[in-house]
């Protein structure tokens, strides 16, 4: 599995930096995992902006998605449920997506939403 990390930190976030740029790396890529600040209810409009920027893209088209709800050992963090809501998950049609919520610091939830995903991809490779 290769991974490739796009964005995630403050100074990443504030840049403007449209996914097709990383598209080269993206495309021979199955499986897109997006991971989400589950604490920030600020900003979880612009996830979904990212997220359905990213999703519209042609070479991402058949990309499975794996969701991680990061950040719920916090006590004020949205929970999977939410997150799905607030993302639109359920209005996205033809794509296989699974929502995992997650502590990376911890890494619950981690080996989880890994385990769905190679699944997903070993059953699109046969």
């Amino acid at each position: 599995m290769d991974c490739t990390c796009i964005g995630g930190d403050q100074m990443a976030l504030d840049q403007t930096v449209h996914p097709a740029q990383y598209l080269d790396v993206m495309s021979v890529r199955q499986g897109l995992i997006f991971v989400v600040d589950s604490n920030d209810r600020e900003r979880i409009g612009e996830a979904r902006e990212e997220l359905m920027r990213m999703l519209a893209e042609d070479e991402l088209r058949d990309a499975v998605l794996l969701i991680f709800a990061n950040k719920q050992d916090l006590p004020n963090a949205m929970n999977a449920a939410e997150i799905t809501d607030k993302l639109g998950l359920h209005s996205l049609r033809n794509r296989n997506w699974y929502i995992q919520a997650t502590c990376a610091t911890s890494g619950d939830g981690l080996y989880e939403g890994l385990d769905w995903l190679s699944n997903q991809l070993k059953n699109a490779n046969r």
